[in-house]
């Protein structure tokens, strides 16, 4: 988070002569230092001044714009800003938008409140133009109303800010694919030419053979000095001949740090692999995938290039937060009545960033992609509230779904389950939620999160211009249906559900 800033600008006019300015200019100051200090904001503010007419406004904007280290700007009105004077300067704007209705004053000083302190602070009159001319312009923007001071206030900023970190990320993300999507499955596959138009999400293809020639030039040392990073941060079940463990082990190494140059080279923060196009490869990406995606990268196997983009976006999203997010899809299901569940899971790749406790890192065989026993982490998920989501291509746009889910502990051992799994409580119940989930087209695969809540997801939907529904405590299927039916209305024409 600290490449980015955010803008903080707030209107006003030369209506009220300079001294009034003066003091709008002295509340300013502090409230940014106090937002500064507060500790809920991942991104500083920057203070402009005061903005007092549409020359000055474009100017300004036009400079966020052109700045890479703004990441979006923060609007508020300490007095009454003629909207007219916004205009010129929102008609440019193409960055988050977040208007903070708020006062600088937290109570009406009721004894001494005379016609000059009135005037000067009016924001409940100020921000109300603004208003209406943000939403004359349609603009996409977030209003956060509440004082400055209090600490609700200052972590809905702060969530924002999150969200605003994620598009900037986005529209400059390379996903790399190694390989295309998993042949005859349509939900990997998408059109990556309007994917960079909406997001600016760019997915170019490579060989496997391009990351087979960088394995090769990996260093003997580099891949020694590597293991013994794993031997110090997880549990080694050898369990096996210790030379063909270690051998396994090793070609997982040299995939790491071959996977990680070549990923830096091209300037990627995601990628996707498919366990159909392995040619030159010894094992398929388990251990190395997984590494890898602890470390900030953002992965989805067979080519899912949309959940790959998302899992990297939602990890620069939930950057310092508490919890982690994964590369997930759903498995299978435990019907029991009273005690349905959902098992996530995939072949070998769940990141160790929502691990519960110590992981284990071990060898087995796996029944597909026809190549070696690979080396993967073995863990359990660690409870608490969670979300799985997804990005679908519908053809005429893209539609984001978010289902909020109670992660729990598994009552039972998985003793021959040789892979990392996490097992959750969809909400409001595993046969809602799942009616939901297909009826809205969400794919089998998703970006599994610990740390986010579905706020997040749609206040990024809403600064992209896509769609976005959410499945949780509360949801019903007829209401769904409407609201998916509604959103045809909105978003453009398709196929009623």
């Amino acid at each position: 988070m600290d490449t980015l800033n955010i803008w903080f600008l707030t209107g006003s006019q030369d209506l009220y002569g300079d001294d009034a300015l003066h003091q709008v200019t002295e509340h300013i100051q502090k409230m940014v230092a106090t937002l500064n200090e507060s500790g809920s904001l991942p991104l500083p503010l920057v203070e402009k001044p005061v903005q007092k007419s549409s020359g000055q406004i474009l100017a300004t904007i036009r400079q966020a714009e052109a700045d890479p280290s703004c990441g979006g700007i923060v609007c508020w009105m300490h007095t009454f800003s003629p909207a007219k004077m916004w205009i010129a300067g929102l008609s440019v704007l193409t960055k988050p938008f977040l208007h903070l209705h708020t006062q600088f004053n937290e109570q009406i000083p009721f004894s001494t409140m005379d016609m000059d302190f009135m005037n000067l602070n009016q924001s409940a009159h100020g921000d109300r133009e603004f208003g209406y001319i943000t939403a004359r312009m349609n603009l996409r923007r977030t209003v956060i109303a509440g004082h400055w001071s209090h600490k609700e206030t200052q972590e809905r900023i702060g969530r924002w800010m999150r969200s605003a970190a994620a598009v900037a990320e986005s529209r400059n993300l390379v996903v790399v694919r190694f390989g295309d999507n998993m042949r005859d499955v349509a939900v990997t596959d998408g059109d990556k030419v309007e994917a960079m138009i909406t997001f600016g999400w760019s997915v170019p293809y490579f060989g496997i053979g391009d990351l087979v020639d960088m394995m090769g030039s990996i260093p003997t040392g580099d891949v020694s000095a590597l293991i013994e990073e794993y031997r110090s941060s997880y549990t080694l079940r050898e369990g096996m001949d210790e030379a063909f463990f270690l051998g396994q082990v090793t070609e997982q190494a040299r995939i790491e740090l071959a996977l990680e140059k070549f990923l830096t080279q091209q300037n990627a923060k995601a990628f996707s692999t498919n366990f159909q196009d392995l040619h030159g490869m010894k094992q398929l990406p388990g251990l190395a995938v997984q590494r890898l995606m602890g470390k900030g990268y953002g992965f989805a196997g067979e080519g899912d290039w949309k959940i790959a983009a998302l899992v990297r976006i939602l990890k620069r999203m939930g950057e310092g937060l508490e919890g982690g997010t994964s590369f997930m899809e759903d498995y299978t299901y435990n019907l029991e009545p009273g005690n349905m569940l959902d098992l996530g899971a995939h072949m070998l790749e769940v990141c160790p960033s929502v691990a519960k406790g110590r992981p284990s890192l071990e060898v087995h065989p796996l029944g597909i992609g026809d190549r070696e026993d690979p080396a993967r982490l073995v863990f359990d998920g660690s409870a608490g509230p969670a979300l799985c989501a997804s990005i679908i291509d519908l053809g005429h746009r893209f539609r984001m779904v978010i289902s909020e889910v109670e992660t729990v502990d598994s009552p039972h051992s998985f003793d021959q389950l040789p892979v990392a799994r996490v097992l959750w409580k969809p909400l409001p119940d595993l046969i809602t939620a799942s009616e939901a989930w297909i009826l809205s087209g969400g794919g089998h695969h998703t970006a599994y999160s610990t740390a986010l809540d579905a706020t997040y997801l749609t206040t990024f939907a809403e600064m992209m211009g896509i769609e976005a529904v959410t499945i949780g405590d509360g949801t019903s299927i007829n209401q769904f249906r409407n609201e998916l039916r509604w959103n045809e209305a909105y978003w453009g024409r398709g196929s009623l559900v």
